[in-house]
């Protein structure tokens, strides 16, 4: 007997309850932990649910980091260059040019006209 090949579908066999994917239970899970720091201050002194509330709050943010991309969108000028970009992916670079202590020049060349008549510039 022949053995056959039977393609399948594996994309999302690697998430985990159909909407975590391993990097972003690691990022909700790191949200969660800063929270869970906001939580013992506030249950401290009294505020169980804003701590609770702070908790849920980062570790949505940390899902949205680790799942959503940057929009591409012509409405601003950020938007069209890391447009289509996950944004995590622009999270980690900007921090890499941070700690390399990179800067970018810029140079601007302005057409100031000829002057008339001995004119001193502005």
């Amino acid at each position: 007997m022949a053995t056959h090949y039977i393609p399948r579908n594996v994309k999302g066999e690697g998430r985990i309850l159909m909407i975590f994917s391993t990097k972003a239970l690691i990022y909700t899970g790191i949200g969660v932990g800063i929270g869970f720091l906001f939580y013992l201050l506030f249950n401290a002194i009294g505020l169980l649910y804003v701590g609770i509330g702070l908790m849920i709050l980062f570790g949505l943010i940390g899902f949205a980091i680790a799942t959503f991309k940057i929009p591409d969108s012509t409405a601003f000028k950020f938007t069209q260059k890391l447009g289509g970009e996950k944004i995590d992916d622009v999270i980690v670079r900007a921090l890499k040019f941070k700690l390399k202590k990179n800067k970018i020049y810029v140079y601007e060349t302005e057409d100031k006209g000829e002057l008339k008549n001995g004119q001193q510039p502005n």
